[in-house]
């Protein structure tokens, strides 16, 4: 297996904010219930990018802020809707706010990482 990182962002509805992340190209791969009437807890990827929603209140809090490094930051701004990417010293960057206010900085940078 290799190593990744998976940030957990809260989330109020598991399913809306999965297909929401669709837009940015992630999939999701599972999810989990302790229960029929508790919290769901899912897994998003991306490529070799992780992500967990998470119903549970304690898990983290809403308004996190997750930078994404793409290939093409104009093809991941269109998909958003976004008409202007911002240069900046490091690359090219934009920021969209899910439907749970976590945001997501997602850029190209000027050379490799």
């Amino acid at each position: 297996m290799d190593e990744h990182l998976a940030p957990v962002l809260r989330v109020t509805d598991a399913d809306a904010s999965a297909r929401w992340y669709e837009r940015l190209g992630f999939v999701k791969q599972w999810e989990h219930r302790f229960a029929p009437d508790l919290p769901r807890y899912v897994g998003i990827t991306r490529g070799g990018m992780h992500l967990h929603l998470s119903e549970h209140t304690g898990d983290a809090r809403p308004g996190t802020l997750v930078y994404l490094y793409v290939g093409d930051v104009d093809a991941m701004a269109a998909a958003c809707g976004i008409s202007e990417v911002d240069d900046m010293e490091w690359g090219r960057d934009f920021e969209v706010t899910d439907p749970d206010g976590n945001r997501l900085r997602v850029g190209t940078p000027k050379t490799a990482i």
